[in-house]
């Protein structure tokens, strides 16, 4: 919610910012992790300062690996360094994990939120790029809902490592490794929960290069060492943490892992048995809520509703390549076609009830569609257009309209929205 639209609790906030920032929020629910949402700090670091409302920036990187800040607030903007030229990025909504072939290079936008479950609190400080992880191969991130608590979780394909930071190293601007173990996988995970990771395994007895390898999940705890908790997860692909617990995307459907104190519990949520389409491999939504998107192949979209344990296919006339779930009142999923036309959909009806005319180009250049990247928030989506150098802000509850056109200090090939 942008405050500068809402006068009335502007005022109530800047009453009283230093208690607790005052913006509604969705209470439904619980925290993934709870335990580090009610630390005494509330998301504080040295030299930050708290601010009225969310300090939303679009940060983007061009081809030569050039970074740069757009305010969405004020509209100032930052050019903040160089890093090599990056082949895929993540974000947690503060950090922007940048793939590089010098390894994973870690920067930080200065802004982000704190998640207190029934209110927020933000954060200013300033940017920089902290620096680098070495490992070889593109590397897989996986994030948890807080940026200054939890950990982030590393899988370097090339070296087969499996790394586990702390985000709280990391908020101060070091990075600190808690544990780097090998891996006998090709492809693999390290999902942050609680005080541990899951890390994706190949199943006992079977080679790690065979075909459709059975894999499972086992719990590892800080320091490295595996325990006795793990789950079948076969063809394990694609996590994202949501307001109920860590998702983690199986070959038949997925797997929910929250916490009994220290202990994980796994759920299984298996696809539909009348739903016939390619498996999710990516999850994407709005930060902190429950329901998720996910690419159903060619066929349309799935829904994943994490509160309720349960999938839905949507299925669509044109075939997509980004998704991404509201998760509001009005179940808005928007999505980019193939045609680099933005729709926008209502999860409880499948209906498409806008498009815009195609806004992305060279969507046909893997390049160009890995760049590609499709962002939601409360009240807008926002897609990098990299060739034309802009971003488009698409207000997704008013027929798609495009909202504002936005220039970035450096070109958008890859971006951001921050802040979160």
């Amino acid at each position: 919610m942008h405050l500068q639209r809402y006068p009335l609790l502007v005022s109530l906030c800047t009453m009283t910012l230093l208690l607790s920032a005052c913006v509604p929020s969705d209470t439904s629910g619980t925290s993934p992790s709870a335990s580090d949402s009610s630390g005494s700090d509330h998301g504080e670091v040295t030299g930050a300062t708290q601010v009225a409302e969310p300090p939303l920036q679009l940060l983007s990187i061009d081809d030569s690996g050039n970074v740069g800040l757009r305010d969405l607030l004020d509209d100032s903007t930052t050019e903040l360094g160089t890093i090599p030229a990056p082949q895929s990025t993540a974000t947690d909504g503060r950090y922007v994990f940048a793939n590089t072939p010098d390894g994973l290079h870690i920067l930080d936008s200065g802004t982000w939120t704190w998640d207190h479950v029934d209110h927020f609190h933000y954060y200013r400080s300033a940017p920089s790029i902290i620096g680098a992880i070495t490992g070889e191969g593109p590397a897989t991130v996986a994030t948890g809902p807080l940026s200054t608590a939890g950990t982030t979780g590393v899988f370097f394909s090339g070296s087969r490592e499996a790394v586990l930071l702390d985000n709280s190293a990391l908020a101060e601007g070091t990075i600190v490794e808690l544990f780097r173990i090998s891996s006998d996988l090709d492809a693999g995970l390290v999902v942050p929960l609680g005080d541990g990771a899951l890390v994706a395994e190949a199943a006992d007895g079977v080679s790690a290069s065979a075909e459709n390898t059975v894999a499972k999940l086992r719990y590892y705890s800080t320091d490295g060492e595996p325990t006795d908790f793990s789950a079948p997860c076969r063809a394990a692909a694609g996590t994202i943490t949501t307001r109920v617990g860590a998702v983690i995307g199986c070959a038949d459907g997925a797997i929910l892992a929250t916490l009994d104190g220290d202990s994980p519990v796994f759920e299984r949520i298996p696809y539909p048995a009348n739903a016939h389409a390619d498996p999710a491999v990516a999850f994407d939504g709005r930060k902190g809520r429950p329901t998720v998107a996910a690419l159903a192949g060619t066929s349309g979209f799935w829904l994943l509703d994490t509160r309720e344990r349960t999938w839905r296919l949507v299925e669509t006339e044109h075939p997509l390549v980004r998704v991404s779930a509201v998760d509001d009142s009005d179940g808005h999923v928007v999505a980019v076609d193939h045609e680099g036309r933005v729709s926008v959909f209502l999860a409880e009806s499948g209906e498409e009830v806008a498009t815009t005319q195609p806004l992305v180009a060279a969507l046909s250049d893997p390049v160009a569609l890995a760049g590609l990247t499709l962002v939601v928030d409360a009240q807008r989506a926002y897609v990098n257009a990299a060739s034309e150098g802009v971003v488009y802000e698409i207000a997704f509850a008013d027929d798609a309209r495009i909202a504002r056109t936005l220039s970035t200090p450096t070109a958008p090939s890859y971006f951001a929205e921050v802040g979160r």
